[in-house]
């Protein structure tokens, strides 16, 4: 959780706040409008000394899209750093831009600053000690607003919603002594309206309806029974005829009228905050422009939609153990469309090195291409996670193919495999080295790829070959892993021939489907919250899910998926 106040009129403790009070400065740019806002009300010019200012500006990206972006500082460089998602992807962006200027007007009065995109407006009230942002819907009828008129105020950024934190930094010498102390945090505090309910947010398995929830965006390995996801996506779709996508992709922070009883807080630390306001104003329109942003899935092939049967954490399984698997599902009248080889078809504390253990599978291709004279296609499970073990260990720590720390060193833990280290996919060397050991395993018959984890990604002493800032890699990070590995698919096996089994994703993952819920329990209740995550994510763009039929914990049986 992530909560500045105490209650409606205080700050939490060593907590101090420079909210935008008063616009001292205000104009149109190209495409755009901006303006500067004071933390208090200035009277004289001497009150312009110490007197900290937030920079709000406003574009449109797209048509009925707006680009909202508050400002503290702007050279802080680990808020100028990547990685960044990818915006527009599908996108010819030239063209894109000329519908939308032709949609985009700006005017400026004496009382307000406002850029209109199509039917969607932002209006900010330049008055003094009266800085407030309207967001107006324009000649669209929307479900759920009851009231006359075809114009209507979709949300609004009223007194004391866009500022500046800091949190543990009250001594004002430390500024020179100790200028990173503390910590430092963007927000903007989004009104709702009376039964205004939110959806979204990700695969979340709690209530479907958002409000009265804190939820933090930052992918983890804790199973569909708690507030943890695996997918996280700072993207929610209100009922009001509006989405709202923040495209930061470190931990963005959602209180949903669980700290204010009338607004969404969203904060990041960071010295900058954006969000995307998207038109409606029904679901469907608002998630089509949010996937015009973010990108649409990819169509999956036609044998995936079937059923798919897993050796799940079967410890000890080969040629033999397979086919009873199989001939026991059909001694059933259950047809099996792809079968999966989970992780024991590697070497114990070799993972990965993305080869069959030989004293299993001594020939693991004459095996495959049995079964794939029966009509079965081939799934295996894999991750971005090379133990000290692994025969490639050596050749990935030789060549940089791994996260490193500041030293120099590989970054390793013990954690899930002895020894692991992670590849770096911000390194291209690397993608090609990982996509190659990949490729050998096309040629035997693979058809598809189970990309498990990607969750527990490190930020402390964390160093990537690009720079990027390991905060905002660690929910990007699965990402980059999907996409170089989908990449690879449909490069090999043609376009709509590609698919993944994706258990981590963030905003933009759902490019490369398909994606399945998680680790479950085996009760009706964990079924229900494992169908809600799957909702939400939805909500999100995913137009392809998965979720096991059947997992025992403790003592694991045989997985199935469905879609």
């Amino acid at each position: 959780m992530v909560k500045f106040s105490d209650g409606m009129w205080l700050n939490a403790d060593g907590v101090l706040i420079d909210w935008a009070v008063e616009v001292v400065n205000s104009e149109i740019l190209a495409g755009g409008i901006r303006c500067v806002a004071t933390s208090k009300h200035i009277t004289t010019r001497g009150d312009t000394t110490d007197t900290p200012t937030v920079t709000v500006e406003c574009s449109s990206p797209a048509t009925d899209i707006l680009l909202l972006t508050g400002y503290h500082w702007k050279g802080e460089r680990r808020t100028t750093l990547g990685p960044n998602y990818e915006i527009f992807p599908d996108v010819e962006i030239q063209s894109e831009a000329a519908v939308r200027s032709a949609s985009i007007s700006t005017i400026k009065k004496d009382t307000s600053l406002t850029i209109t995109s199509n039917s969607l407006s932002a209006t900010i009230n330049i008055q003094p000690s009266s800085f407030n942002i309207d967001i107006i819907s324009h000649g669209v009828t929307s479900p759920t607003i009851v009231a006359p008129g075809s114009d209507h105020l979709l949300t609004t950024l009223g007194q004391q919603s866009v500022g500046y934190v800091m949190k543990g930094t009250n001594d004002p010498k430390s500024t020179f002594t100790k200028p990173d102390k503390g910590e430092r945090w963007f927000t903007m505090q989004f009104q709702l309206s009376v039964g205004e309910k939110i959806y979204g947010l990700g695969e979340r398995f709690g209530p479907f309806v958002k409000n009265g929830q804190s939820v933090e965006i930052w992918n983890e390995d804790g199973g569909t029974s708690s507030e943890q996801a695996y997918k996280n996506v700072p993207f929610f779709l209100s009922s009001r005829g509006y989405g709202i996508f923040v495209p930061y992709p470190g931990l963005v922070s959602f209180e949903v009228q669980s700290e204010r009883t009338t607004r969404v807080n969203i904060a990041v630390p960071s010295e900058l905050l954006s969000v995307y306001i998207i038109q409606g104003p029904s679901p469907k329109d608002i998630i089509q422009r949010y996937t015009l942003l973010t990108g649409r899935p990819a169509l999956p092939p036609a044998w995936s939609f079937g059923l798919w049967l897993s050796t799940s954490f079967t410890t000890e399984y080969d040629e033999t153990t397979v086919n009873s698997f199989l001939e026991g599902m059909d001694e059933r009248d259950i047809s099996v469309d792809v079968f999966h080889y989970d992780c024991f078809w590697q070497k114990a504390f070799h993972w990965c090195d993305y080869i069959f253990d030989e004293v299993y599978f001594p020939d693991p291709g004459a095996q495959l291409a049995r079964l794939k004279a029966q009509g079965y296609h081939i799934s295996v499970w894999l991750n971005p996670y090379i133990a000290q073990a692994s025969e490639i260990f050596a050749e990935g720590a030789t060549n940089g193919y791994f996260i490193r720390k500041s030293d120099g060193s590989v970054w390793q833990t013990d954690f899930w495999q002895a020894g692991m280290a992670i590849i770096d996919f911000t390194n291209p060397a690397a993608c090609e080295w990982y996509q190659a050991k990949l490729e050998a395993l096309i040629d035997l018959g693979i058809d598809c790829f189970k990309t498990d984890f990607a969750e527990r990604i490190p930020t402390g002493d964390t160093v990537y070959y690009d720079g990027s800032d390991p905060e905002k890699m660690h929910n990007y990070y699965t990402f980059l892993y999907n996409k170089v590995t989908f990449e690879l698919l449909e490069r090999r096996l043609g376009k709509n021939q590609a698919i993944v089994f994706a258990r981590s994703s963030t905003a933009g993952g759902q490019r490369f489907p398909v994606h399945w819920g998680g680790d479950p329990m085996t009760t009706f209740e964990a079924m229900a919250e494992t169908l809600r995550g799957g909702l939400s994510l939805g909500i999100c763009g995913y137009g392809y899910w998965a979720r096991e039929c059947l997992i025992i914990y403790r003592k694991i049986a045989h997985r199935f998926s469905s879609r």
